[in-house]
């Protein structure tokens, strides 16, 4: 009796599809399902090979490996059910654009009255950029309404026309997502908060007017709400707001002359702090009501107001 070198040879192990479902009698995946599998497979050390043919793809194991294939990729479609997560359900936006177009409006006449040199009953003619502007030694030294009357001042037509252009566009779209009194005092809050900053950080002599702190303000709560609502997206689709908000900063905030990248930079930051405080609002308890939302315009309206009262008072 004796052997040949052939029979001591071990035969080749069988390599067998695996079930594309438990309940479907079908081994054919998507091409997809196919990478997905495999990669799950390499990644638990076993042996797997993926072919094509007319009707779609095939994952293959060897016949010793099949039970635990089989098993891997049963767990990891069990632990993978629920994801990708749905998108967050669209909100319904209010419609607002007329109040917020107002307020606009209402900022574009002011600008005209302080340009004639129209005065406050009572008072001498004053200068209103000189009683009004971010002066950051007068801020510093306890003159905190120069934080809010800063953002009701420009320079000429040109910085107001750009602020209501880039700034209008985006409080509309915020007042239609939040309500237009949270809106303006998440504006206000961060163009106040962005100046009172900015004061910190600039040269005693340093001196600014705008809007501009509270539009970027703007942006970054836009940025914020996106980045919120998209934290849990397998894409990382919340970045890209945030991403957008960056470059738009870099792209508006920091050319010009006498562009004041400290107040656009703190208003953004905040404006991003006010933003994550908004969204969570938002998630809990939803968007506030109209007595909310116009006991907030109407707080926002009395800070401007008392702001300037007290930049007479002290100027006078």
């Amino acid at each position: 009796m004796y052997t040949t070198s052939e029979q001591l040879m071990p035969l080749p192990d069988l390599w067998l599809p695996l079930p594309s479902d438990s309940g479907i009698a079908t081994d054919i995946l998507t091409a997809q399902n196919a990478r997905l599998w495999a990669l799950v497979l390499e990644a638990r050390y076993v042996p797997v090979r993926v072919e094509q043919n007319s009707a779609g793809w095939r994952v293959l194991v060897p016949a010793s490996a099949f039970a635990r294939a089989l098993r891997e990729v049963r767990l990891f479609e069990q632990e993978n059910s629920n994801w990708p997560p749905p998108p967050p359900p669209a909100r319904p936006l209010e419609e607002n654009t007329l109040s917020t177009l107002s307020v606009l409006l209402l900022l574009a006449i002011f600008h005209n009255l302080t340009r004639f040199g129209v005065t406050l009953p009572g008072h001498a003619s004053s200068d209103w950029f000189d009683l009004g502007n971010a002066n950051a030694a007068a801020i510093l030294d306890g003159q905190w309404w120069r934080a809010v009357t800063a953002l009701t001042l420009h320079a000429d037509v040109s910085h107001l026309a750009g602020n209501l252009a880039i700034g209008g566009f985006i409080a509309v779209l915020l007042c239609r997502e939040l309500g237009a009194g949270l809106s303006w005092a998440l504006l206000l809050g961060s163009g106040i908060l962005g100046n009172l900053t900015n004061a910190y950080f600039q040269l005693p002599a340093h001196r600014s007017v705008g809007a501009s702190t509270a539009v970027f303000g703007a942006v970054g709560i836009f940025a914020a709400l996106s980045a919120m609502r998209y934290v849990h997206h397998p894409n990382r689709r919340g970045l890209i707001p945030a991403a957008a908000g960056l470059a738009l900063l870099a792209a508006l905030g920091t050319e010009g002359e006498h562009t004041d990248l400290g107040a656009h930079l703190f208003g953004f930051l905040w404006g991003i702090g006010f933003g994550i405080a908004a969204e969570f609002r938002l998630a809990t308890s939803g968007r506030p009501g109209r007595m909310v939302n116009a006991l907030l315009a109407l707080a926002s309206a009395l800070i401007v107001i008392v702001a300037w009262w007290k930049a007479f008072t002290a100027g006078s």
